[in-house]
């Protein structure tokens, strides 16, 4: 069973929590006028081996998004935090703190 340290919460079974998004995965600027980089963004996703970023959603907790670093081939978890101190969600640069 993958256990998953919520910074909120602690340590919990990852039953609590449902799986996101690939974290590494940045949507075009609003303006691109190009249509394969929104194919890309919509349609390609990598298959990555290894350690990779992800956003989980702790559903039966503290309901915060979570970017968490996870071995995709042993499901070992690494670095685990709140998305919004992460600095980024789906492209978008997140203030630090409220009113930036």
């Amino acid at each position: 069973m993958i256990r998953i340290n919520c910074p909120v919460c602690g340590l919990r079974n990852e039953t609590e929590f449902t799986y996101g998004a690939d974290a590494t995965v940045r949507r075009p600027q609003l303006d691109e006028k190009e249509m394969k980089p929104w194919v890309d963004y919509v349609f390609n996703r990598d298959n990555p081996r290894g350690w990779h970023r992800e956003y989980w959603h702790h559903v039966q907790g503290c309901r915060q998004w979570l970017v968490l670093e996870r071995n995709t081939l042993t499901h070992e978890i690494g670095t685990c935090e709140l998305a919004r101190e992460a600095g980024e969600i789906d492209g978008i640069e997140l203030a630090r703190e409220a009113g930036e």
